[in-house]
Order: C-alpha cells, then structure tokens, then sequence
C-alpha cells in the first residue's frame, strides 16, 4: 500500500512531540532518504539508528523512511527545515546551494585518492564543512562514501570532445554546471527521478553517478557505456535539524554524533563491497566501462577551478587545506 507523505511527516512530528514528553523520555527522529532499502546507505543508516538507540540507552529512536517516500532529496531539506522531519539524507551537490562550503567536494578532481577523499571528511576540514549550514536550519552529522562519479551514456565517451554539445544530466549544482560546460557538454539539471524515462526518451543524452546507479536505479537499461573518468568523489550527507540538535541533551548528541561517525566506517567497508558487485551486474546488462587517460579531462577543468575559486575566498581557503592533506 502507498503511504500517503502528509500523513507520514504529520504522524512523525507528532510522534516526536509525544516522545519527547514521555515517561521514558524517548525521542522519535524521522529520517528521509530516496535510495532503496537494498541501497549500502539504508544498510549504515541502519546499523546508525541501532548504534544511537544503544547509545543513549534507548532515548534515541530513529524511524528510517526510505525510497523518497517523504519527497525527493530538495523536498525533504524543506521539510527538515520546517520542522517537520529531524533527519534527512542529501549529498554535496545539492546542499552547495544552502551553505557554500560544500561546493569544494564538487570540484573535479579536488582528491588524489580515496585515501585522501577520507582523510579530509574524518579531519577538521569535513566537520567545519558539516557545521557551515547552521545558519540554514540543519547541520551535517557524518558523510557516506557515493564513490567516484563518472560519466555514462548511450555512446562511448572516451575524450572531453565526446562530450561536446551532448546534453548531460546533472544535480543542481552550480560548480556541476560549471564542470560539464568546460569539459563542452550541456549541463541539463533533473531530478534524480526523472532520469531513467529522460534517457529513454532523448532529453538528456548522458548523466554522471557512481555504479550504482547503473543497476540500482537501471540505468544502464537505457545507457549502455559507462566511462571511468572518476571526475568527483560526492559524498552523501546525513543532515539534522539545528532545531532538534539543540533540543537534544549533551548525552544524546554524543550518542548520535557517535553512532553518524560509525556508521560513516561501514558505509566505506559497504561502499567498496557493494561496487565490486554492481560493476558485475552491470556488466551482466550489457553496459561496458571504458578506461580513459584522465589527463584531458582534468586540463580542460582547470580554468574553471582557477575561477571559482578566485571568486570564492572562503573555498580558495577550504582548496589550500585540503591540498596540505595530500
């Protein structure tokens, strides 16, 4: 049976009213997310909301609602924001648009490796970056390995001239706009959603996401080359009303914050298990992955990195520090 979003996001606040008052003084958090609850992210969030309730020795109950049954990503900020969830699960791209500093995990190539992708979100970099949108009604609590996110389309996209006058999907995101035009694409912003039925029917020609979309989400029904350009590590975040942060007790927040982090170590061990997989699966539908000499790629982007970050003193800043941690 559909459930019906009003009813749910009524319910939950209500139920976090209620709880909050009780006897036993337990606290309902709603948290959305819109990946499936075979995803590697509802498995760490998952194990997060058994690891918080054992924290704070059963204060904390955390009620996960899956497969954007609250509303897309966009909406479900909204919602946090109004208070009508406590939780929700975004990634950088989006939340870019409510706190700057997250534009930094955007820019291409920003990362020598997935050692040092990991050494920046567990160091101070990461936890200034998840504390930048306060002021915007929520904060980041941890962040969940996307892997690297590669172009795929209905032809094979070995250069960034293959790219050229090619409509490609991208998050509303202005430093992924900004990367798709200088590599000559056409950034076509979409909800996540929309995107299988727009490959299918021509309105975009190609999008850019990790493995996993290829055959979680079947898009590699629709595009059959995926090309390992690997141009951004973007990564998921779990974000919190500020709201209901600072109605928790010092304890309480511990106990989360605790639960976030280590639940951020089994989405990376989950992460790289589940890849291996879907790369097989994916494979299986016929999709073929492309190696390609990455150098063009990170050349072309270059003068659109010198840009933004010219424009941009507070993420020239963010660049510098994650550079000394190469």
């Amino acid at each position: 049976m559909k459930l019906n979003k009003k009813a749910l996001v009524l319910g939950g606040s209500l139920l976090f009213a209620m709880g909050s008052s009780s006897v036993f003084a337990t606290t309902i958090l709603k948290l959305s997310h819109n990946q499936t609850r075979t995803h590697p992210v509802h498995k760490a969030m998952m194990y997060m909301a058994q690891a918080a309730q054992n924290y704070s020795h059963g204060d904390l109950v955390i009620r996960i609602y899956p497969d954007a049954q609250l509303g897309t990503q966009r909406e479900s900020l909204e919602l946090l924001q109004n208070g009508a969830i406590a939780m929700a699960k975004s990634n950088a791209s989006e939340l870019e648009a409510f706190a700057p500093a997250y534009g930094v995990f955007n820019l291409p190539y920003i990362f020598k490796d997935r050692a040092h992708y990991y050494r920046v979100m567990q160091g101070s970099v990461g936890e200034g970056i998840l504390k930048s949108s306060e002021a915007q009604g929520f904060i980041g609590l941890t962040y969940y390995d996307a892997g690297a996110r590669s172009f795929y389309a209905k032809k094979a996209i070995r250069t960034p001239a293959d790219l050229m006058g090619l409509k490609v999907r991208v998050q509303p995101s202005q430093s992924a706009i900004a990367m798709v035009k200088a590599l000559g694409g056409n950034p076509t912003p979409l909800a996540y959603g929309e995107l299988y039925t727009a490959l299918q029917q021509g309105v975009v020609d190609a999008a850019e996401n990790n493995i996993t979309a290829l055959t979680l989400n079947r898009h590699g029904e629709v595009a059959k080359f995926s090309s390992l350009d690997e141009h951004t590590m973007v990564p998921d975040v779990l974000v919190i009303s500020t709201k209901v942060w600072n109605s928790l007790s010092a304890d309480n927040q511990s106990a989360l914050k605790k639960a976030c982090d280590e639940s951020m170590l089994k989405m990376k061990k989950l992460w790289a298990e589940t890849e291996k997989v879907e790369r097989l699966k994916a494979e299986k539908m016929g999709v073929t992955f492309i190696t390609v000499d990455k150098a063009p790629f990170v050349k072309a982007v270059q003068p659109m990195i010198k840009k933004l970050t010219e424009n941009n003193p507070k993420l020239a800043k963010i660049v510098e520090e994650i550079n000394r941690l190469r």
